[in-house]
């Protein structure tokens, strides 16, 4: 590092408390924005039983919607001018918004008076549909109200080439320390304390929500009173300038261009394949059995948080010595060297090697994404040294337009390529409804030792579950008839099938409540078979969700080796700014 570079830490370094204050925000990004796409498809498509396709359909508009509110609240934000500042409102109203609209997207109606309203299951799904598809409208809204602005702020908080790395790092620092608890959400919502007797991960999503909101909302009263603005006084009198003219002039630098296309095209093909890295550790690592999946999962993520947290450390030490442009090529290398180590590490055998690309993945996307946004900053001191203007906003918004673009389009591929798997969520979600029957059965045990129950109501109960068994049989005869690829692994289904609806229908109140629990235990641990997908299913998951990702990093090596702003350049323009503006003060003193 150069001496210039060593000189200006010493003056410009940020206090601790800066650092967490403005950490803290990466709880939205980096957590939250990401769960709701990723839990609302998981959870639609495998507990509510909607379309992956539909469900792909609807989560592509919200990014969509991004493309707009983007860039307008980046532009808003520019041009505001409040005595609180041009951001610390947004980070406000946006953190509150965040935290209502997540509770929100979880309490989908369901009462008898919605069932009322749309009798056929057709007509539910559509309404199901329809509310996810608001909710995250208004949930993506407020993500953007409270994102853009912060990150904003990031940039001119610091004008310190590698202070300004230090402080999107502990921004990724915090978002992914509140993300090691996040990947437990779905098992948190498997639990029965949430989910309630016979319900879903999704019932218990609703209580989980709330935790979540309880959390956020006092955070972000103190990141807003915390936070600062200081070049503001010298901004507010800065001309406000049209939309149209900001977003021509922000596309019009080589620069941003080039590192905007290089985020873009590996967060492109990493966000293809996202959803699909939550279906192999269930399907294919572990049967369908969904509790064992959600598990690993759990434990997964966890490394992933934790070594996103780790790895701001080695990020800040060689980011400094190699350049950012160096750090940002070796992060791509990272993740392709995690997408080649899949090949071996998804293996139902050893469950946990999938620990090993987990780890490989997230260090190269903390060093890729905190670097994108570290040196999104760098350009606009470039950009501010011609033309005399600070448009953070306009140069952040249409970044992550960019990249949310690529996330729209990605959430409409995931759907169908999870289509093009012949993943089988009809098969998944009536297996549920025949375990859901199962525990209440279990439950009813309890109540029969107790002489709580009678016989009669026993009956119903297990005539509930002959029903919910021949619904599934019957699902997966005519799929046999359907699918050619799948129609031996079909025929085995259809014989667990049979052999666990011929189980239930021997089932006898008459029995004793031991002799029950020990025949319902077997005929639950039956159950789990029978959410096994086909090994063309596994085959065309595992093929996709390592390929793509590794062809498009190829494209994106192309596109940073084209981006020219080198270190010794950023020191020079920051020397440069602030002899500028030195002068620009002095002048106004002097006519003063």
């Amino acid at each position: 590092m150069s001496d210039q570079g060593r000189g200006s830490i010493s003056k410009d370094r940020l206090k601790f408390s800066q650092l967490a204050a403005y950490g803290a925000g990466g709880i939205i990004p980096i957590a939250l924005f990401n769960i709701a796409g990723i839990l609302v498809g998981l959870m639609g498509n495998i507990s509510l039983g909607l379309s992956a396709f539909w469900l792909g359909v609807i989560l592509i508009i919200p990014r969509l919607w991004d493309a707009v509110s983007d860039p307008l609240i980046g532009h808003i934000s520019d041009n505001a001018r409040t005595r609180w500042g041009r951001r610390r409102p947004f980070l406000l109203v946006g953190g509150i918004l965040v935290a209502l609209t997540f509770v929100l997207m979880w309490w989908i109606p369901k009462g008898e008076l919605v069932r009322e309203w749309f009798p056929t299951e057709a007509g539910f799904q559509a309404f199901q549909l329809g509310y996810i598809l608001f909710s995250l409208l208004l949930f993506y809204t407020a993500c953007t109200i409270f994102e853009i602005p912060h990150g904003a702020l990031g940039m001119e908080i610091t004008s310190d080439y590698h202070e300004r790395t230090r402080l999107f790092s502990a921004k990724s620092f915090v978002g992914n320390l509140f993300a090691m608890s996040t990947p437990w959400l779905f098992a948190l919502a498997n639990m029965e304390i949430f989910k309630g007797t016979g319900g879903n991960e999704a019932d218990g999503m609703r209580y989980v929500s709330l935790m979540i909101a309880a959390v956020l909302i006092p955070l972000s009263f103190w990141w807003t009173y915390k936070l600062r603005e200081p070049g503001f006084v010298r901004i507010q009198k800065q001309e406000k300038t049209p939309f149209w003219r900001d977003m021509k002039h922000t596309a019009g630098n080589r620069n941003f261009i080039m590192l905007t296309l290089t985020i873009f095209t590996l967060a492109m093909g990493f966000n293809f394949v996202n959803l699909l890295g939550s279906y192999i550790p269930i399907f294919y690592i572990f049967g369908g059995d969904k509790v064992a999946g959600a598990y690993l999962l759990g434990i997964n993520g966890t490394v992933w948080a934790v070594t996103g947290v780790l790895a701001v450390f080695p990020l800040n030490i060689i980011s400094p010595r190699l350049g950012k442009r160096t750090t940002l090529i070796i992060a791509i290398l990272l993740m392709s060297a995690a997408q080649f180590s899949k090949i071996f590490c998804y293996n139902p055998e050893y469950p946990y090697l999938i620990i090993i690309p987990t780890i490989l993945l997230s260090m190269g996307m903390l060093f890729f994404f905190t670097l994108g946004s570290s040196m999104v900053g760098d350009i606009c001191d470039e950009d501010d040294l011609k033309t005399g203007k600070r448009n953070e906003g306009s140069f952040y918004s249409v970044f992550w337009w960019f990249i949310k673009m690529g996330t729209a389009l990605a959430s409409f591929v995931a759907g169908a390529l999870i289509v093009f798997t012949q993943f089988d969520e009809i098969q998944v979600t009536k297996v549920d409804s025949l375990q859901g029957s199962i525990r209440v059965l279990n439950s009813a045990i309890i109540s029969k030792k107790e002489g709580e129950l009678q016989t009669a109501s026993f009956e119903e109960l297990i005539e509930n579950s002959i029903e919910r068994s021949k619904d599934l049989l019957s699902h997966l005869e005519s799929k046999t008839v359907k699918n050619s690829k799948a129609a031996l692994h079909n025929k085995e289904l259809i014989a667990y099938a049979k052999t666990v609806n011929q189980k239930i229908s021997k089932l006898d109140p008459a029995f004793s409540p031991e002799q029950l629990e020990q025949k319902i235990s077997v005929i639950e641990n039956d159950i789990v078979r029978l959410t096994i997908q086909s090994p063309y299913t596994l085959l065309m998951m595992r093929v996709v969700e390592i390929g793509l990702p590794l062809l498009l990093s190829f494209f994106s090596i192309f596109f940073i080796l084209r981006y020219t702003l080198t270190e010794s350049r950023s020191h020079e323009i920051k020397n440069l700014l602030q002899l500028r503006n030195k002068e620009r003060e002095h002048t106004v003193m002097i006519h003063e």
